[in-house]
């Protein structure tokens, strides 16, 4: 017996094994499944011989749809939210449905299971200690252009989707807003034809001006600005220095973490690598 409540369901991303044992149990017992595309989502189902009606909830629908669900939930029936593929809430309309289930005292649970991004992440060999997921770019070059600049000082890495056809350009619009960065451009993640391409945003332009738009599904990870990881760098280096002047090793490293709310790990590593090129005295 599964409890009443609204469940956020993780499906697959391109491999169909990938889904998880709790998915399954949970898609096969609750009330009500709910989902993007019907058609794509009752492939996986039938896969799994899990017979249950499938009704859509998507962007077009969702004010419609979204009260129906609610009356669903609190007549205390058990309902799955999952999309056509990874985590629902990821680039679509249901975190309306969680937050209004919220506002109606509905139990919510949540789960994990495959997502583009974080899998995008960890193949892309660029820094995953701080990222920001900023979803589709505009389609325009001009409003591209200044949807970029905006984010150009974030000190995080980005995550973008884009749509194949428009790769290229964006990557060339990027390279004049963000100018010297790491990038990786990912696609049919999990899939026969998963590909991942890496290098400067440059070398990743000069590679899909020659072998045309990609196919698939993209994901594009972009790592922060080069620069600014250098003038940080120089500032936690400053400050080190001075505070290992008058304090022990520890003491120095805790001081300049809680002052600039970098992890001591950071500052850490910071500190090994002025041990080994300057002398210092503890008084």
């Amino acid at each position: 017996m599964i409890q009443p409540g609204l469940y956020i369901v993780a499906l697959p991303i391109g491999n169909a094994r990938d889904i998880t044992l709790r998915a399954l149990d949970t898609l096969t017992n609750v009330n009500q499944i709910f989902c993007e595309d019907t058609r794509i989502t009752r492939k996986l189902m039938t896969l799994y011989g899990i017979k249950k009606k499938l009704l859509s909830y998507h962007e077009h629908n969702a004010q419609k749809i979204r009260p129906k669900i609610i009356d669903m939930l609190l007549s205390k029936k058990s309902v799955a939210l999952v999309c056509d593929a990874g985590t629902p809430l990821i680039n679509d309309p249901g975190f309306k449905l969680v937050s209004e289930s919220l506002a109606q005292k509905i139990s919510v649970f949540s789960l994990p299971g495959p997502s583009a991004v974080i899998n995008s992440l960890a193949l892309a060999g660029i820094p995953t200690d701080r990222f920001f997921f900023v979803g589709y770019p505009p389609s325009k070059s001009k409003k591209r252009k200044e949807w970029l600049k905006e984010l150009s000082g974030a000190r995080a890495t980005l995550v973008f989707l884009e749509n194949p056809k428009r790769l290229l350009a964006s990557l060339i619009d990027m390279e004049s807003v963000f100018g010297l960065r790491d990038a990786a451009v990912l696609r049919e993640m999990t899939k026969l034809h998963e590909e991942v391409k890496r290098g400067e945003i440059k070398d990743l332009i000069n590679y899909y001006s020659f072998s045309g738009s990609p196919k698939g599904e993209i994901t594009l990870i972009v790592g922060r600005s080069k620069k600014a990881s250098t003038d940080i760098d120089l500032k936690l280096k400053k400050l080190l220095e001075i505070a290992l002047k008058n304090n022990a090793l520890k003491d120095s490293i805790g001081i300049i973490s809680e002052a600039t709310g970098f992890s001591k790990r950071s500052v850490y590593r910071h500190a090994l690598q002025i041990k080994k090129n300057i002398r210092y005295t503890k008084n």
